[in-house]
């Protein structure tokens, strides 16, 4: 069975105060999943009032109660794997195996924060100043956190923002995408059945641009942490930036795959495809743009291309199913232009490049050679199941190609070379760097990007020191 759509607004699970409703619909086959509520006004006065009430009793809860309920919330996720990975690959169209995964990673960061959330010390700075007794650093949570995450990663992207909020002892008004609203309630339903108190917690849905409009402007907020667009972050961050709001910006990117000549080429193009195609394209740190060097290039366009085709594309659901449909209608309008403009500007086409059926969003994987650096596809984040191919030379061609775009999220670069790893590692400007692979985001590591793919980190430890505030305070003898 699908989810229960409702709000939760002060330890109250409710459908709002409006009769608004929004339909979430199944990607494969475009059926009605449910009917969301749509936050009012009201709603989203009740969640701030309820998050600025909660902050101050949420804050001097012992961090080993707040690491109980993260635990034990993590520990429900855990148990009930496999209906929140039902209902996400009904959604979100991701393969079953894929939300499995999905599900079980979101309770690892859970459980991870609840740790870390032990561990937000402080230190002792020794004086330099004879008339200062102690000096010492302490951290203390920022304070109630207006968070809003999207539709691809509908358990893992929440699980960051809640648990380190959570963790740093903030309050917290979450907005899931729409679209995919399944996973994060299930969340919220485990950590209120540990015992989280109300207010600490709320998950509204709506209008985007109402909801970040009116809860970036209350001077409850004090920190705004989003997962999104570019556009839409730079939009979030002058709002914020009326107010001095803190802000997390995780934004997207354009991921460069840089393949020396001295790999195996047949291994190489198997965790390509592995890594293009995943959850169909639509990943932010997913592989977008390949630079194969010359000697190596034919074979690898050729074997790429081979794997890709013989990927069974269907409904998430179905066994061997290997890549789902595309999470909505828009996504394959955009990457059938995407397709068509490069083909036109001269890329080679060399499997895929079509709609798949007449029922659901799906698109064939599809593969462009000789792609020219003009096409839109080399220029803007496809997020989608096209994967542009093209030669280089030399290893100052590769990086100049790597890094010419405004964006900085993830790069990847394959070679058996320990110079060569040393040297392209240094030479990537981007967050995050796979060297031979495509794993590059673990609940214990930092995960953000530079230039305009955002501010900040989630992950690790730095994702908790994101929801903390620094004081320093400094004491001399009595007077």
């Amino acid at each position: 069975m699908y989810a229960d759509l409702k709000m939760l607004i002060d330890g109250v699970w409710t459908e709002g105060t409006g009769a608004r409703r929004e339909a979430v619909l199944n990607p494969a086959n475009e059926q009605v999943l449910g009917d969301l509520p749509v936050a009012e006004r009201a709603d989203l006065d009740r969640a701030l009032a309820a998050a600025g009430a909660a902050q101050a009793g949420w804050a001097a809860t012992l961090p080993k109660e707040r690491c109980r309920i993260l635990r034990g919330a993590a520990d429900i996720l855990r148990g009930q794997n496999e209906d929140i990975a039902r209902a996400m690959t009904m959604e979100q169209g991701k393969t079953l195996a894929e939300a499995r995964m999905e599900a079980a990673v979101g309770a690892d960061i859970l459980e991870w924060y609840a740790e870390e959330g032990k561990r937000s010390y402080g230190r002792v700075i020794p004086p330099s100043n004879p008339i200062v007794l102690q000096q010492m650093m302490v951290k203390e949570p920022v304070g109630p956190v207006a968070a809003f995450t999207p539709w691809n990663f509908p358990v893992v992207t929440p699980a960051r923002k809640i648990g380190a909020a959570l963790a740093a002892g903030c309050t917290l008004i979450i907005k899931p995408s729409e679209e995919t609203p399944a996973g994060a309630l299930a969340i919220a339903r485990a950590l209120m059945e540990m015992g989280l108190p109300k207010g600490v917690l709320n998950m509204v849905f709506g209008v985007p641009a109402e909801i970040s409009e009116h809860l970036i402007a209350s001077d409850v907020i004090k920190k705004i942490s989003f997962t999104g667009s570019i556009p839409v972050g730079k939009l979030l961050t002058r709002m914020a930036a009326d107010s001095m709001k803190r802000v997390t910006m995780e934004l997207g990117g354009h991921g460069p795959v840089i393949v020396f000549d001295d790999v195996d080429v047949e291994q190489a193009a198997a965790m390509a495809v592995a890594g293009k195609f995943r959850n169909a394209g639509q990943v932010c740190v997913s592989p977008t743009r390949f630079f194969v060097q010359e000697k190596s290039y034919g074979d690898f366009v050729d074997t790429f291309a081979a794997k890709a085709k013989a990927l069974k594309i269907g409904d998430g659901l179905e066994d061997g199913v290997q890549m789902g449909p595309l999470a909505n209608a828009r996504r394959v309008d955009a990457i059938d232009g995407l397709v068509r403009d490069a083909v036109e500007r001269g890329a080679k086409l060399k499997t895929g490049g079509e709609r798949i059926g007449n029922s659901g969003y799906f698109y064939a994987p599809t593969v462009l050679a000789d792609v020219p650096d003009h096409a839109k596809v080399m220029n803007d984040e496809p997020f989608g199941p096209v994967a542009p191919i093209v030669s280089f030379k030399t290893f100052d061609e590769a990086v100049h190609q790597a890094n010419r775009l405004p964006f900085g999220l993830a790069g990847y670069a394959f070679t058996n070379s320990a110079e060569t790893s040393a040297r392209i590692g240094a030479a990537l400007q981007t967050g995050l760097v796979g060297l031979n692979s495509f794993t590059i985001s673990m609940p214990e590591t930092p995960f953000g990007g530079v230039k305009e793919s955002g501010y900040g980190s989630e992950g690790g430890i730095e994702g908790l020191d994101a929801y903390l505030a620094t004081k320093f305070i400094t004491q001399a003898g009595a007077v």
